[in-house]
């Protein structure tokens, strides 16, 4: 056995380990940092397989931006562990046979093993050999053949960035923004108001409503018991 077979192993092992994690951790955060272990690996076996550019996309977008922003939500947000948990075992039957089944369509896949593209990679007009960068080849692959879906993909994830911005930053009624604007062109007078005040109140102020309210109904209770 070389190096590279039993790197692929070691890594295997710890990916293996750190899924098994993710999905028996009750802390919701060592779960995603075992889920960012698990990518981690996932990207030195693929590294491991020559496929430098999905080994990097893997690290820069799934490690450095989702599940940054996953942690920053699980650590913010007061997430009650215990109404997350029910529920659990009802539905573990129908996880455990989606589970199975996906299990049996890799095994279905990887009983024949990994067939070699030297056939086909010459058709396209790309170079084989041990200086052949696969990066290059899906650059090329991505602006030629499939520069429409691409663009398509593209125009989709910038609709999605701006729904979700419009989204988020909506007017709400119970909001109390103020327009910094307005608070720089407001005048002093705008601001304070100066009402005249006499320093005396006569002595015979007439009662408020709530007390001729107040007299009223006592006036009724008595008419009321003296019938």
């Amino acid at each position: 056995m070389d190096i590279k077979t039993g790197l692929f192993y070691v890594f295997s092992a710890v990916l293996l380990f750190a899924a098994f994690k993710v999905i028996t951790s009750r802390n919701p955060v060592y779960a995603a940092l075992y889920l960012v272990l698990t990518f981690f690996q996932a990207s030195a076996i693929w590294l491991l397989l020559r496929a430098e550019f999905l080994a990097i996309t893997l690290v820069l977008v799934y490690v450095g931006a989702v599940m940054v922003l996953f942690l920053f939500v699980v650590m913010m947000l007061d997430i009650n562990l215990d109404s997350l948990r029910q529920g659990f075992w009802k539905h573990f039957p129908l996880a455990a046979g989606v589970g199975a089944l996906i299990a049996l369509e890799m095994a279905a896949v990887l009983w024949g093993g990994f067939r070699t593209t030297e056939e086909v990679r010459p058709a396209t007009g790309m170079a084989v050999g041990p200086g052949a960068s696969n990066t290059k080849d899906l650059g090329i692959l991505l602006y030629t053949e499939y520069i429409y879906p691409l663009q398509i993909a593209a125009v989709l994830l910038l609709v999605a960035i701006v729904a979700a911005i419009a989204l988020t930053l909506r007017e709400r009624k119970d909001s109390k923004y103020v327009n910094p604007a307005d608070q720089v062109r407001v005048r002093a007078r705008d601001r304070l108001t100066v009402l005249q005040i006499k320093p005396t109140a006569s002595a015979q102020a007439a009662p408020d409503a709530a007390t001729k309210n107040v007299a009223d109904a006592s006036a009724q209770a008595a008419k009321g018991g003296a019938v």
